[in-house]
């Protein structure tokens, strides 16, 4: 009984002062979880993703041909202020209401859970119950950011 009054209190207590999350907040998650915090990011999944957010090349054109964005593929990799816009080009695009409330800084955890889910498994991303795994390291690390 006494976990369920606790329980109810913190679910109170985040309806009456709810976190919100920004654009750095959600980067850093990112971040952390695709490669931890590296100066020179490694390639994954074989060499198809790279940079400090794992971009696939797929997605990093997707991106580019949306936005206007311009610049090259390799440039996820070594410019980490490219890779930002990249990633941002790209939720622009797919989690454009929950990506512009980031940007104004009055995110909440359900529209950090929209991005991440896309950056991890594409357009719909959101939907697929491959990324729930990935939510779940995303959250994690935004509770230790934030605490």
């Amino acid at each position: 009984m006494n976990h369920l009054i606790f329980w109810i209190a913190g679910a109170l207590a985040e309806l009456a002062n709810p976190t919100t999350y920004t654009r750095a907040d959600v980067l850093e998650a990112l971040r952390i979880v695709e490669c931890g915090d590296v100066a020179k990011p490694p390639r994954g999944d074989g060499g198809a993703a790279r940079g400090w957010y794992q971009i696939w090349r797929v997605y990093w054109y997707d991106a580019v041909e949306f936005s206007g964005l311009g610049g090259t593929y390799e440039q996820v990799e070594t410019d980490r202020a490219y890779a930002d816009q990249v990633v941002s080009a790209y939720m622009d695009r797919y989690a454009k209401e929950a990506w512009s409330r980031i940007l104004a800084g009055t995110a909440s955890i359900a529209d950090v859970e929209k991005v991440a889910r896309i950056h991890n498994g594409g357009p719909r991303g959101h939907k697929k119950k491959a990324t729930d795994r990935y939510w779940s390291k995303v959250k994690k690390e935004l509770k230790h950011a934030k605490n």
